[in-house]
């Protein structure tokens, strides 16, 4: 089997920021567990920022990204130093992988990063894949690890996704507020109700949180990817996810799974704006999988270039797909609720092809 393990900020340092030995111990012995069982096993690390904290005398994030940017320089090398050196212990080689969104926006990079990962693991290295702070100024504003994770799982091909926390997985309500709130065991279906069950942040240190989490598995999901959210402190989590074991959360593939290209565009893209449609054009893309027209756009949002990804949504605005857009958004403004005959010589006839466009709901 192959897995992808994603441990966060708040999992594997102190609240100080220093780097917690005895968590990085722990994931190091069940990698170690899963690599003797055969199974192989690709790391997403965060706590870079977390870690260079304390290097510098800071005791609390900062808010701009030039500071953060500094202290990822700081932190990475020190975190990976001390993981390559517990995988190393355990006769394990450790490879430091840096990706950042350009990676997973340009087909091209993706195509490479995923070449480069597989060829680490045909020569039996772990990969510690994680964030390039240092250059990603969007990301570390506002992504996070677990998003990374999910898109590295189908970037590796896994069978598994792992996201651990610090808590057991999915309530029904947060249990930090609610006593009565119970773990939720299995998803089938990631919905607009457990979404808002996930809730925002989670804590200080780290960036993401348990939504982050349930919107990582999701991606899993329509990877094909089983995915379960558990903490990072239970024994022996890692080994018995892999070996199947209930632990945590559960989230379960789904059934059907996007191809490379349209998972690219789903999820590794970011909308450059918004499509407006009618009903007509909503069931013609969602029921019977055909191509946007111009004649179905009723509003355009945002500023985007043909061949960037831009969502499409209801008159409620509620998105629904994401698809690579044939027009600029000028252009598209104009031409808005024409019909086909009506477009102006050399038009496209579609504003998003059906071989670009990925329904979502």
């Amino acid at each position: 089997m192959k897995a992808v393990v994603k441990v966060g900020t708040s999992s594997v340092t102190t609240p100080r920021g220093d780097l917690a030995d005895a968590a990085l111990t722990r994931l190091a012995d069940q990698v170690q567990t899963a690599r003797r069982a055969g199974h192989q096993v690709v790391l997403v690390c965060s706590g870079a920022i977390a870690a260079g904290l304390p290097a510098l005398g800071l005791d609390r994030r900062p808010n701009d990204v030039a500071t953060l940017q500094a202290i990822a320089a700081v932190g990475q090398p020190r975190l990976l130093a001390r993981v390559a050196a517990l995988l190393d212990d355990r006769g394990l080689v450790a490879g430091q992988v840096l990706l950042t969104p350009h990676d997973f926006g340009q087909r091209a990079q993706y195509l490479h990063a995923r070449h480069t990962l597989a060829r680490l693991l045909e020569l039996g290295v772990v990969p510690v894949v994680n964030e390039n702070d240092t250059v990603a100024d969007d990301e570390i504003r506002y992504g996070d690890n677990d998003r990374l994770a999910a898109l590295v799982s189908h970037l590796v091909g896994a069978d598994l996704l792992v996201l651990l926390t610090d808590t057991h997985g999915l309530f029904t309500a947060d249990p930090r507020l609610d006593d009565g709130a119970s773990l939720i065991e299995e998803i089938v279906e990631v919905d607009a109700a457990l979404e808002a069950v996930a809730g925002g942040v989670g804590t200080e240190r780290g960036s993401g949180g348990m939504a982050s989490k349930l919107a990582a598995a999701k991606i899993a999901a329509w990877s094909g990817v089983r995915a379960v959210i558990a903490a990072a402190d239970t024994p022996n989590v890692v080994v018995d996810a892999i070996d199947g074991h209930p632990t945590g959360t559960l989230v379960r593939p789904r059934p059907t799974r996007l191809s490379s290209r349209k998972l690219w565009i789903a999820f590794a893209l970011g909308a450059a704006g918004r499509v407006v449609v009618d009903a007509g054009a909503r069931r013609a893309l969602a029921d019977d999988h055909r191509s946007l027209l111009p004649a179905g756009v009723r509003a355009v949002h945002g500023s985007f270039q043909p061949d960037d990804a831009v969502e499409v949504v209801t008159d409620d605005g509620v998105a629904f797909a994401k698809g690579l857009v044939r027009y600029d958004s000028r252009t598209l403004t104009r031409v808005a609720g024409q019909r086909t005959a009506d477009l102006p010589d050399g038009a496209p006839h579609e504003v998003i092809h059906r071989d670009d466009l990925v329904v979502l709901t």
